[in-house]
């Protein structure tokens, strides 16, 4: 049985083509990317214990193999940071033994007077699994007509694969499934995580399984929305981690002008007011 730690090495070297790292061209192979002799030459480890990292067989390597195996997939930071993560929830560090369970999902009085200051902006609180919990009357009106906030316990991550008006909402739907997906690597716990993925994956089908074993880091750029009124939205995001409650406040900015027409006109239309959801 494999890790996400080897899943997550075992992805990357398929995706990288050897001449990208400077490395002759071998001819045909039987699968794509990196040969795992390669890698294991630039780690500066055994082909063997390699392949014992990659199928689950050896699930504590050191942080010296971890740093080498990073250098040697060239990753980024943010791919960097997830394999550490990754490398420390499968040795086993930070599994407790205890039964998978929901997130709470009440949001502090100081953090929803926040959120009243920044009415009437696009603002709302969320945790990794996606769940929205409070948001303000800008963020009601640029959802308004998505479906998003209809459900009684809204949650963006179920909201993008199982809605199908979420594939036009978001112009860059496969970054934002990217996003909500490598989230939940996040949440405050590895059972909190457990528990969400065996609530979703059978009505989010393959597409959000075959997401959750790519292990992609995603990119966050613009957020571009074709809101149903036929305004097309782009907005700049601003997160505000709130660690101690697992939680985040994320604020949305018009990133142009036409941008910012749009979501006051959107804001003249009635809706409800700050909604602390829980």
């Amino acid at each position: 049985m494999g890790t996400p730690l080897g899943d997550f090495i075992r992805t990357k070297r398929d995706s990288i083509q050897p001449e990208s790292l400077g490395l002759p061209d071998r001819g045909r192979r039987r699968s794509p990317g990196l040969r795992r002799l390669d890698l294991a030459t630039r780690a500066g480890v055994s082909v063997e214990y390699l392949t014992r990292i990659e199928q689950g067989r050896d699930r504590n390597p050191s942080v010296t193999v971890v740093n080498a195996l990073a250098d040697a997939l060239s990753l980024d930071p943010s791919e960097r940071n997830h394999l550490r993560y990754l490398a420390k929830i499968s040795g086993g560090e930070c599994i407790a033994h205890t039964q998978p369970a929901p997130p709470r999902r009440e949001v502090r009085p100081s953090v929803l007077e926040t959120l009243r200051l920044l009415e009437p902006g696009i603002a709302m609180v969320t945790n990794k699994l996606g769940d929205v919990l409070a948001h303000t009357s800008g963020y009601a009106s640029v959802m308004s007509g998505t479906g998003l906030l209809d459900a009684e316990a809204p949650n963006l991550t179920r909201h993008v694969f199982t809605d199908p008006r979420a594939r036009t909402f978001f112009a860059d739907w496969d970054d934002i499934a990217d996003q909500q997906v490598f989230d939940l690597w996040l949440a405050p716990s590895i059972e909190v995580s457990e528990w969400f993925t065996a609530e979703l994956t059978p009505v989010a089908g393959p597409e959000f399984t075959r997401r959750l074993n790519r292990h992609v880091v995603p990119r966050r750029g613009t957020l571009r929305l074709n809101h149903p009124s036929g305004c097309a939205l782009q907005l700049h995001r601003e997160t505000l981690e709130l660690a101690s409650d697992a939680q985040q406040l994320v604020v949305l900015l018009p990133a142009d002008e036409q941008t910012a027409q749009a979501v006051d006109q959107l804001r003249r239309r009635p809706h409800s007011r700050l909604r602390a959801i829980s």
